[in-house]
């Protein structure tokens, strides 16, 4: 990735002004007459727009038939964003074949695990690995950079659009050839294949490449390193077109940046964005809450996992909504004070740009009824008004642009593999649900009102002096050893059950689990005891367990049973424990599934003996949330109120540069408010620290 400091925020490099935070939106004038382009370019300027993405589903428009160009139109369009001061941010317009492309070549049209054959009609229908489908979009994504590698408004390419979202898993001849090609890369011979598939179970030694196929329906279970291969496969194939835009796109256009809009959210599986980071100039994520009892604390988490696949550089909101979507249920609407405070969270977790999805509510299509910056009911409207205001809170936040987020002192580790693996069928149970688990445990840090990072596998966790891993299955010798050495290095782990038991090849660890992390915990289990879904088992501490429970033997003398089962076939046995080897870390085991109301008791117990505390005044725990970010000079504490309550915070120092002013009795916050303070790095705005 361009280094941000090297890189101009979504503006022309001959821009000299103070950077400011980017602010708009998708916009799709090929849905409206052109009387209505100069009244959104006016209506832009009042909202404090200055970016869009143009083109995103444009390609019929652009290319009407296989030898026919339209480009006129977006000419005009971009001369008018450009004469309103509205930077583009230019798709290359591929996410959706035209039917006169997929009527002419069918064999570009996805084929599912059961063998149907998707049609056109709705978006992403297209094969990841269809060598007719690229060469078609390859050529588009060429005229497109040709045309517009001057042009003055276009200051980032957007490639494609969410790549994977509907076409991550295709099973057809193409993806046939190209998982085997792909599995030729991985290990170079059949032996070794046959190896790491473990094909002596139930026959399945191949003798010749051409015998491998996609895990497509079986009679029975397929393969498990296969599927798992076959997950690592689909997220490098898209991997691998994203590259091939983007190679066209730095050829042509040197000096423009590209991106492409992540899906770093709940039910998003099937693409590794981390491993994908370093394909793009900038990281940029699409995000929408779901609504429940988690909603605010998964969008945080969200936001604070992008700003880890981001390497801690500035990072671009491409996609949110203003108010209800459209693809729920049950499709609410914000209410007061959430449309800025959705977008203040992210911007607390390293976003320098927020957009929305859309600019102008679509009058007619799959997507009319998802709200807009500017909805059906015109610019006379509350959303309206309340878009325009948060153009103006944005301007006022103007210093923060360009700081990153301060590091916290506890981290809390998410890695795909072991989510692709856990939810795959044959497992001790099908309940497990690895994205919930992660966010129960994020959860329970937001109710102590500790901040916490979210990171991946491959991130240094050598600066945190506390680090949860939880549900942490798949874990190959060399992150083991990582482990290992943070513990003896005076860190303190915690993860929890269904961890460390297979290698990166879906191999179990032998000798009884948890595998690979059998020794740093100082325990050993020889079976485990999952339970049914209406069963649950007490624990001496009080708290209750769910989903799953261990037969824990302790193995090391350094080991501390912190909570027994008290109920249960593990009755008497421990459920909790953590081993303090000399050298002042410790490792932590929780063997069932606590939940969010749960672990927080056991949280605090692991954070104290970490020496971890709330940087919160004690009335605002579990009811704030803080993120702080810093430009080495200031520190900017983001105070978010998570509750339809009003929030006290006490006397506070520091400039507050958006947010309530203080009352005589020091900082109050509102339902669903958000505070900006500003104040010497290193310093903190409350007098009484977190006492």
């Amino acid at each position: 990735m361009t280094p941000a400091s090297e890189r101009h925020w979504l503006r022309p490099p001959s821009d000299d002004r103070p950077a400011r935070f980017a602010y708009g939106a998708d916009y799709n004038p090929e849905q409206w007459p052109r009387e209505v382009w100069k009244e959104d370019v006016r209506l832009m300027r009042e909202a404090g727009v200055t970016v869009v993405s143009v083109a995103i589903f444009s390609w019929a428009r652009l290319q009407p038939a296989e030898d026919r160009w339209d480009f006129e139109w977006l000419d005009e369009v971009l001369d008018l964003l450009h004469a309103g001061g509205i930077a583009v941010d230019l798709a290359t317009a591929t996410a959706s074949p035209p039917p006169w492309l997929t009527t002419l070549h069918p064999e570009i049209l996805p084929v599912t695990r059961t063998g149907e054959t998707l049609s056109q009609g709705a978006r992403q229908h297209w094969r990841p690995t269809s060598p007719v489908f690229r060469r078609h979009a390859l050529r588009l994504v060429e005229a497109m950079a040709t045309r517009y590698a001057d042009h003055p408004a276009v200051v980032a390419w957007h490639i494609s659009n969410e790549l994977g979202c509907h076409n991550i898993y295709d099973y057809s001849d193409d993806a046939a050839q190209a998982f085997r090609d792909w599995l030729r890369a991985r290990y170079s011979t059949l032996e070794e294949l046959n190896r790491a598939w473990a094909t002596s179970f139930w026959s399945q030694h191949y003798g010749d490449w051409a015998q491998i196929q996609p895990p497509r329906l079986a009679a029975s279970h397929a393969n498990p390193t296969q599927q798992l291969d076959f997950k690592r496969f689909s997220s490098d194939a898209l991997k691998d077109y994203l590259r091939a835009e983007r190679e066209i796109l730095r050829r042509i256009t040197p000096g423009i940046p590209a991106t492409t809009n992540f899906m770093v959210m709940s039910g998003t599986q099937g693409m590794n964005y981390p491993d994908w980071a370093a394909e793009i100039d900038f990281v940029s994520n699409d995000h929408y809450a779901h609504p429940g009892p988690q909603r605010l604390d998964e969008l945080s988490f969200s936001a604070s996992l992008t700003h880890s696949i981001a390497r801690g550089a500035p990072w671009f909101l491409m996609e949110h909504s203003t108010s209800a979507v459209n693809w729920q249920p049950v499709n609410v609407a914000k209410r007061e004070g959430e449309l800025a405070r959705d977008s203040l969270v992210h911007v607390a977790h390293g976003a320098d740009a927020v957009c929305f999805f859309q600019w102008r509510q679509s009058a007619a299509g799959a997507e009319k009824h998802h709200s807009a910056m500017v909805p059906h009911a015109g610019p006379d409207s509350e959303l309206f008004r309340a878009v325009s205001a948060l153009g103006r809170t944005l301007e006022t936040l103007t210093p923060v642009t360009g700081s990153v987020r301060q590091p916290a002192r506890a981290a809390l580790v998410y890695d795909w593999e072991s989510w692709w693996a856990v939810e795959r069928d044959s497992q001790p149970s099908s309940l497990v649900r690895y994205r919930q688990e992660a966010l129960d445990w994020y959860s329970a840090f937001l109710a102590l009102g500790v901040r916490v990072d979210v990171v991946t596998t491959g991130s240094d966790l050598t600066g945190y002096d506390f680090v949860a891993a939880p549900l942490l299955h798949v874990v190959p010798q060399a992150l083991a050893g990582r482990l290992d050495a943070y513990v003896r290095g005076g860190g303190h782990l915690a993860t929890t059950y269904y961890s460390g038991v297979v290698d990166e090849n879906d191999h179990v660890h032998l000798g009884g689990y948890p595998g690979a992390l059998r020794d740093l915990l100082g325990i050993r289990i020889e079976e485990f005891g999952p339970l049914l879904e209406d069963e649950d088992v007490q624990l001496d501490n009080g708290l209750a367990g769910t989903l799953w429970t261990d037969r824990i033997d302790v193995t090391d003398p350094e080991v501390t049973v912190l909570a027994r089962y008290a109920s249960g076939d593990q009755t008497g046995r421990p459920a909790l424990t953590r081993r303090a080897p000399a050298g002042g870390g410790s490792a932590a085991y929780v063997s069932t599934r606590l939940g969010r109301h749960g672990l927080p008791e056991v949280l605090r117990s692991l954070l104290s003996g970490a020496g971890v505390t709330s940087e919160l005044p004690a009335a605002a725990r579990g009811r704030a949330e803080l993120t702080v970010r810093t430009d080495g000079s200031h520190a900017y504490w983001f105070l978010v109120n998570r509750t339809d309550e009003p929030v006290a915070f006490g006397t506070v120092d520091g400039e507050i540069l958006t947010g309530p002013s203080p009352e005589a009795d020091g900082l109050v916050l509102p339902p669903r408010g958000v505070a900006v303070l500003r104040v010497a790095s290193g310093s903190t705005p409350f007098r009484q620290g977190a006492a």
